[in-house]
């Protein structure tokens, strides 16, 4: 089964946490705190595999948590890091982050990686808390949680050229006698329901990857027929192959289905009008094809490039595919990362969060005062409450964040409940 989009979660796991310990060995008076820190969380990592066509392994597991850190002891020893998980990935898979929409990665080279969800931090033991004014502190951290996601993948076809076109134009029967490729072929719409790759070589030894797509029929760019499942693998190819039946076997006009496509695409993604497009008129050898070439011709600019075949009896195919070579070797790919993101040889991005530091407050029918927000919420988790040295530290912090004053300013009162995750604190003013 052929799986080309898919949603899954993904969570780097949790450091590992602090201890709070002290030195007791035997002729070392008052030694000090001898805590360790916790280790790192496991990354959650994306890897490509050459070998993988289909995102079909998905389809039975769709929860990935990396490994947590091991936890700090005693004589100072450090906790160890987790192993990052790898998690392999066909080539042409792009990742985005499904609440914030973002390209979190565009994965197409073999061996290419990119960090999904980060590791939390190990929590510190209480050696290093240690100041001159608090010697020996009783304060240690929690292990950071690890960075969780939901995200979407999507598998595009890594193909060179594309070809386009009305379900039973021949697309499929051009890619099995120009290439190795087997793609299924009958006398009905829709035969081809998923991408078919062939590796075409001409007869100068130039080669190139050509691609099968399903049919378009009009309306696809909203999802109607295959829609979507066939649009986002045109995005990769460089030059697009318009296939048209010039033999109107069918009763639709060639120009109209010329038409109809090129909106489709525009429609679905203006950038997909900005690659370079030849037009093979398919079925020549068939009765009224060249009347229809003609007039086909007269209505389509002078240096429209037009290709006459039969893919079926295998003329006119060698100058179709030199014209294909020479195109490529003159187009650059075209990056599927946002333009205005920072250019540089990897195409996996990651970007600051400019509000990590920032907390919200919202009200609860009840009356509570609710806060939210990624930093006050890790600091919360990475906070061991049944120490009175970490809470009083947890209520500077909060204090630092400017959380205390905020809520003066809302209205906050002694004695008013204020909600944090699952857990409620009294405000003392």
């Amino acid at each position: 089964m052929f799986v080309d989009h898919v949603k899954v979660y993904v969570r780097g796991g949790d450091g590992g946490d602090g201890m709070v310990a002290f030195r007791r060995e035997k002729y070392v008076p008052n030694g000090g705190p001898a805590g360790g820190d916790g280790g790192k969380g496991g990354d959650i990592v994306f890897i490509v595999e050459e070998g993988l066509r289909t995102l079909m392994d998905f389809r039975y597991k769709r929860i990935f948590k990396a490994d947590r850190g091991t936890h700090g002891m005693s004589s100072n020893k450090h906790g160890a890091k987790a192993e990052d998980t790898f998690i392999k990935v066909p080539p042409g898979t792009v990742v985005k982050d499904i609440d914030t929409g973002e390209t979190i990665a565009d994965l197409v080279e073999h061996g290419q990686t990119a960090v999904i969800a980060k590791g939390g931090r190990g929590g510190r033991g209480n050696s290093r808390f240690a100041t001159p004014a608090n010697p020996a502190p009783e304060l240690s951290e929690k292990g950071e949680p690890g960075y969780e996601r939901n995200v979407t993948l999507e598998l595009k076809v890594l193909a060179d050229a594309g070809l386009v076109g009305f379900p039973s134009v021949g697309k499929s029967t051009l890619l099995s006698v120009v290439s190795a490729a087997k793609p299924k072929i009958a006398e009905y719409h829709f035969t081809t329901i998923v991408p078919n790759l062939g590796m075409v070589e001409t007869e100068d030894h130039r080669s190139f990857v050509m691609a099968d797509l399903p049919g378009l029929i009009e309306g696809a760019h909203q999802g109607v027929g295959l829609g979507h499942q066939f649009l986002r693998h045109i995005e990769r190819t460089r030059v697009i192959v318009h296939v048209i039946d010039m033999s109107a076997m069918e009763g639709r006009d060639p120009y109209e289905d010329y038409v109809t496509i090129n909106e489709e695409l525009q429609q679905y993604n203006m950038r997909l009008t900005e690659r370079p497009q030849l037009i093979v008129a398919n079925k020549m050898d068939m009765p009224e094809a060249e009347e229809n070439l003609a007039k086909f011709r007269e209505k389509l600019p002078e240096d429209a490039r037009i290709f006459p075949i039969s893919a079926l009896s295998r003329k006119g195919l060698s100058n179709l595919l030199h014209a294909i070579a020479d195109l490529l070797e003159v187009t650059e790919e075209f990056p599927l990362i946002d333009e205005e993101a920072d250019e540089s040889e990897s195409t996996v991005l990651y970007k600051h969060e400019s509000d990590a530091d920032g907390f919200d407050i919202t009200r609860d029918p009840d009356g509570a005062y609710v806060l939210s927000g990624y930093a006050i919420e890790r600091l919360f988790k990475m906070t061991d409450f049944s120490r009175e040295d970490s809470i009083r530290r947890f209520a500077r912090q909060m204090r630092g964040m400017g959380i205390d004053d905020a809520l003066r300013e809302r209205g906050a009162e002694n004695g008013d409940t204020v909600r944090l995750l699952e857990f409620e604190f009294e405000f003392m003013d």
